[in-house]
């Protein structure tokens, strides 16, 4: 074929695609921690009045972080340990805290496992049947300890564990999913519907999750509920962008959420909180979440790398025990850190895994914020050269941790 021939075939192909109703596919560029840096402001603040707390519906936090509903991380005295301290750690319902009156052997057993055998493990384990009796007993353990009692379920068992939940004297009640969207279709006659729920767990604050998307998270607002998980498939532990290859890197999905919340806001005067879940390791991660638009970080793996977390130094998704498509791993974090390190210090890890607190507030303070809401609008920048501009020492030795 002659260059002027191919320059007429080309010619008529555009021609044709001109003429045609139909859309190509495009890509969109988005963003995850790694590729953005937060820009200091004009004005800058003590760190020391910083006030970063925030509400689920009645439910006011002293700080914004929340514990993943994952049975290595919370049981009822993590969680009454981390709202002693501010936060909420958020019970698994369909875990080994509501199969087993006493859960201590099977912990065990998860840990002591093989890497090649622990998700066969794990799968064994959670074949055991879930007793409702616990479910409440649970609940009333984190009460009864003092704490904030917040508990999570799946769509498909919020019907059944909601009202027991309730009952038992939840403080927030959690529905989450790989991906939950306000409009499901499924060949049931009636699913889960979200507005009902909202009206009988009343006044309980219901908080839902995961999404990445603006409409998704306007539609599910329109629900009633109070608060939205996002992020799909970042956890240390979790598969799912592998298994199914959906996600979106966690900075843009925040970006997007946020927009939405900030709009239906606008359009009601209900503000309702996100919360980033998923992906955060560093007190730079929380506090590039929350820049982007969060109102609070949801941790997994940072809190079971913590000596009292229940999962004794590993970690796991809570898609692992699926017998069908397990989108989860067991992960080994280790125990190297007390809960208070952790969140407030004192620490001398220069990697930013520890003192998250500290963090967030000196990084609220380079912006001028004085709290989540001001540090919103601080500015954002792509970056990709954030973490090895300059590091050239720092990278030949191993960094320094």
């Amino acid at each position: 074929m002659t260059i002027l021939s191919q320059a007429i075939s080309a010619q008529v192909a555009a021609e044709r695609a001109a003429s045609s109703g139909v859309q190509r596919k495009t890509l969109e560029h988005v963003w995850g921690f790694d590729d953005v840096a937060i820009v200091p402001g004009a004005v800058t603040t003590n760190p020391e009045l910083v006030e970063f707390g925030f509400e689920i519906g009645d439910v006011h936090l002293g700080i914004p972080v929340m514990a993943s509903a994952m049975d290595a991380v919370v049981d009822p005295h993590y969680a009454a340990e981390l709202s002693k301290r501010g936060g909420v750690g958020v019970l698994h319902l369909e875990g080994v805290q509501t199969r087993y009156e006493d859960p201590t052997a099977a912990l065990e057993e998860i840990a002591a496992a093989s890497v090649l055998e622990s998700t066969a493990v794990i799968q064994r384990l959670y074949a055991e049947p879930i007793k409702e009796h616990l479910v409440a007993q649970r609940i009333e353990e984190i009460k009864r300890l003092g704490g904030i009692a917040a508990a999570s379920a799946t769509p498909q068992n919020t019907k059944r564990f909601g009202p027991i939940a309730k009952e038992a004297g939840v403080d927030i009640f959690v529905v989450a999913s790989t991906v939950t969207t306000a409009r499901h279709m499924s060949r049931s006659l009636k699913g889960l519907q979200l507005d009902e729920l909202v009206e009988q767990m009343a006044p309980v604050p219901i908080v839902v999750g995961n999404t990445v998307d603006f409409q998704a998270t306007l539609e599910l607002m329109e629900t009633g509920v109070h608060g939205v998980l996002v992020g799909v498939g970042p956890g240390a532990a979790c598969t799912s962008r592998e298994v199914l290859g959906v996600g979106m890197p966690q900075i843009s999905a925040t970006i997007d959420t946020a927009y939405a919340r900030d709009i239906f806001f606008e359009q009601t005067g209900r503000y309702v909180p996100i919360i980033t879940d998923g992906g955060i390791r560093t007190g730079g991660d929380v506090s590039k979440a929350i820049c982007a638009g969060a109102d609070a970080v949801m941790l997994g793996s940072p809190f079971a790398g913590t000596f009292d977390a229940p999962g004794r130094g590993f970690h796991w998704g809570m898609a692992t025990p699926s017998a069908v498509l397990p989108r989860g791993v067991r992960v080994e974090v280790g125990r190297k850190v007390s809960l208070d390190q952790l969140l407030f210090g004192p620490t001398s890890r220069t990697d930013g895994t520890e003192n998250l607190m500290g963090a967030l507030k000196t990084s609220m303070s380079t912006c001028g914020a004085l709290n989540i809401r001001d540090f919103h609008d601080a500015r954002m920048v792509v970056a990709p050269a954030i973490k090895t501009e300059g590091k050239i020492y720092q990278i030949a030795q191993g960094r320094d941790r």
